[in-house]
């Protein structure tokens, strides 16, 4: 965890999703900070328009809530979830104003773009939003993109927006993630109770040491601390992504990124990019449902790169419909894949043990072979 000896690999990322939480663009908590997103769509611009190393960025924004409060005159964050709601709705109409006025003083275009887990858990709106941001990206338009706080709740919300960043990087399939915050990346322990903590330049993105050293938030106007960075560090770099953690008034800080500058913490993604239907099976927060597999199907799966064929699945957990992504356990009960199940959860019940020469008696049709094809599959990190 020494200072990187080459520049980072920012410098030849092309495509780069930048989030900054609520601290940096309010003035704690008293409404948003026009100053701040004014220099960041300046960086911003400086990207997309440079015609020697044009760049797609896609922002990831906190502040609808905080200047939402502002607005109706609350000096505390509600606790109730049907006032953060409209706090979120009011603010969300001077997030995207003041996005769209500096953005567009630099010459950019913007698009409002508000997303909840569902619009990523389900396949025909992820790829309804992969398909417009993409759009966005090509035509030059920097999406601004929150969580749709106004409709979400708590089984279904993304929880911080550092997951949100990541799940987008996945979904755009960014190069590098760049998460601003205020502070100036990963110590080793909390630097405000530690006077032996030491700065970390360079980790691997998933290492679980990075989840022991991250503490808790440290703002009481976010909802994310840096445990909820290494998270998402690690959930972007399912999908090739490398993150950056970095203090977001370091001057000109996307600039120098992009520059190879060493600055904040880089998290080394170690994986190369994986497929796009593979990229949203594996970032699905919420499944419906899991199957159990006997020790010969899970060694096939972990060694072999195979498919699941029901005739070595012992049991069925939950209730799923076809298409359905769901999780694949081991007889211990730890997950080993996930994949988008061909059979609901009551056909597959049916199917435990049987081999594809009974479908048709069992079901009375046979629609295919395997429960989860190899194709739809995609092993678990931890499997």
């Amino acid at each position: 965890m020494n200072p990187p000896a080459v520049a980072p690999l920012l410098r030849g990322a092309r495509r780069i999703v930048v989030k900054v939480g609520s601290s940096l663009v309010t003035n704690e908590g008293r409404g948003l900070d026009e100053a701040a997103i004014g220099e960041w769509s300046r960086q911003l611009a400086a990207l997309v328009h440079d015609e020697g190393d044009r760049r797609e960025v896609v922002m990831v924004s906190s502040g609808a809530v905080v200047e939402g409060m502002k607005r109706l005159g609350w000096t505390t964050r509600p606790r109730e979830g049907h006032e953060l709601q409209a706090a979120a709705a009011v603010g969300q109409m001077g997030l995207a104003q003041m996005y769209e006025t500096k953005l567009r003083e630099n010459g950019l275009g913007s698009a409002q773009v508000l997303l909840t887990h569902g619009d990523l858990a389900d396949r025909e709106r992820y790829l309804n939003a992969r398909s417009t941001l993409l759009t966005l990206l090509r035509m030059g338009v920097v999406p601004v993109i929150n969580e749709n706080d106004t409709v979400v709740n708590d089984e279904i919300k993304f929880g911080d927006n550092d997951t949100l960043g990541a799940l987008v990087a996945n979904l755009v399939e960014a190069d590098a993630l760049v998460i601003l915050t205020d502070q100036k990346g990963l110590y080793t322990a909390d630097p405000r109770r530690d006077p032996d903590a030491r700065f970390v330049h360079e980790a691997r993105a998933g290492d679980p040491a990075l989840e022991v050293m991250a503490g808790g938030a440290g703002s009481s106007i976010g909802r994310g601390g840096m445990l909820t960075k290494i998270l998402a560090a690690r959930r972007a770099a399912g999908s090739g992504a490398s993150t950056v953690i970095a203090w977001g008034r370091e001057p000109d800080v996307l600039l120098r990124l992009v520059r190879g500058e060493a600055i904040g913490t880089l998290l080394v993604a170690q994986t190369a990019k994986t497929q796009a239907r593979k990229q949203w099976i594996a970032d699905h927060l919420q499944l419906r449902g899991a199957v159990l597999v006997d020790a010969g199907a899970a060694a096939r799966l972990r060694e072999d790169g195979k498919s699941l064929l029901p005739i070595g699945m012992t049991a069925v957990e939950g209730d799923f419909s076809r298409g359905d992504v769901i999780a694949i356990r081991d007889a211990h009960g730890a997950e080993i894949a996930r994949g988008l199940a061909n059979y609901a959860s009551a056909e597959a019940r049916l199917l435990c043990r049987r081999a594809s020469s009974e479908f048709e008696a069992v079901l009375g049709y046979t629609a295919e072979p395997e429960m989860v094809h190899r194709d739809n599959l995609v092993l678990s990190a931890r499997g």
